[in-house]
C-alpha cells in the first residue's frame, strides 16, 4: 500500500492504515462508540461559542475522499471558544463522512445508532503557530462534529454546499465558495459530548478534542444522493462514486468521556 493511496476500499481501507500510519493503532483513536451509561456528566464544562465570518469561505474542492469547504484561516477571523477549550481556535475546514445508503456513513456511534453523515468542522490553535505545529500537540485541534440524519424535512442549510456538487463531480475539482457562515449548520441544542482523540484519516494524529454535538440536523435523501454523486476517480477516468468514506468506532483504551448535559 503506497503513502499517497490510503483510501476506504478493501486493499487501502482503515484495516490496512496502520501499515503506513502506525499512530493508527495508537491509544486514543476517532471515531468511537459513545456509551449513554459510560459517559460522565460534567457539570464545569461550560457552553461553546463560534464566532464565524462570511467572508472568510474560500473554495470547495473533491479530494477524491470528500467534499471540503476551505477557509481563510491566517489570523482570526472565525473562531471556536469556550466548552472544553482554552483559548481561541480558527475555523480551517469543514468536510463531510457518508455512506452509500441512509442507513450508515457517520463516524461516530450513538448507543448503536449510526447516522447517514457526520459533518466536522476542524479548527486549530494558534498558540502552535501553524496548523502544522498544532497537529504535534495535544491540544492543537478542535473538531466539531455534527450528525445528519435522514428526514421528511430537508432543512435548507446544507443546501449551499450541496448545489456546488455539480461543479466539483470529480476528484480534484474544485470551485469559488464565497460569503458562507458555517454556523447555519449548528443545530439549535448547543448539548455536547466531548473527549481526547484523532483524526479519523491518516495520518491519525492524537492532537483533537472532540466537541460531538448531540442533536443531529435533517437532510432529505434527494440531498444525501446528491454527495453520494461525487466520484472518487478524476474526469478522465470511469466513474467511482465516492461513498462510505468513513472510519469505522475505534477501542476507547480507558478513556472518558464527559457530556456536557445530564
Amino acid at each position: 500500500m503506497a503513502q499517497s493511496v490510503w483510501g476506504y476500499d478493501s486493499d487501502n481501507g482503515p484495516e490496512r492504515w496502520h501499515e503506513n500510519y502506525p499512530l493508527a493503532k495508537g491509544d486514543k483513536q476517532s471515531p468511537i462508540e459513545i456509551n449513554s451509561k459510560d459517559v460522565q456528566h460534567d457539570s464545569s464544562l461550560s457552553a461553546w461559542h463560534a464566532s464565524y465570518d462570511p467572508g472568510a469561505a474560500k473554495t470547495i474542492l473533491n479530494n477524491g475522499r470528500t467534499c471540503r469547504v476551505v477557509f481563510d484561516d491566517t489570523f482570526d477571523r472565525s473562531v471556536l471558544r469556550g466548552g472544553p477549550l482554552s483559548g481561541a481556535y480558527r475555523l480551517r475546514q469543514l468536510h463531510l463522512h457518508w455512506g452509500s445508503c441512509d442507513q450508515h456513513g457517520s463516524e461516530h456511534v450513538i448507543d448503536g445508532v449510526k447516522y447517514a453523515a457526520e459533518l466536522h468542522m476542524v479548527h486549530w490553535n494558534p498558540k502552535h503557530g501553524n496548523f502544522a505545529g498544532a497537529l504535534k500537540q495535544p491540544d492543537g485541534v478542535a473538531v466539531v462534529g455534527i450528525f445528519l440524519k435522514v428526514g421528511q424535512t430537508p432543512k435548507p442549510e446544507m443546501k449551499r454546499i450541496l448545489e456546488e456538487i455539480e461543479n466539483i463531480k470529480t476528484k480534484g475539482k474544485e470551485a469559488p465558495f464565497l460569503h458562507f457562515d458555517p454556523s447555519i449548520l449548528f443545530p439549535k441544542s448547543r448539548d455536547y459530548w466531548t473527549y481526547h482523540g484523532s483524526f479519523t484519516t491518516p495520518p491519525c494524529e492524537e492532537c483533537i478534542t472532540w466537541i460531538l454535538l448531540r442533536e443531529p440536523i435533517e437532510v432529505s435523501s434527494d440531498q444525501m444522493a446528491k454527495l453520494r454523486s461525487l466520484s472518487k476517480n478524476s474526469e478522465n477516468e470511469p466513474v467511482s462514486p465516492l461513498v462510505d468514506n468513513w472510519r469505522p468506532p475505534q477501542p476507547l483504551k480507558g478513556r472518558i468521556v464527559r457530556a456536557s448535559f445530564k
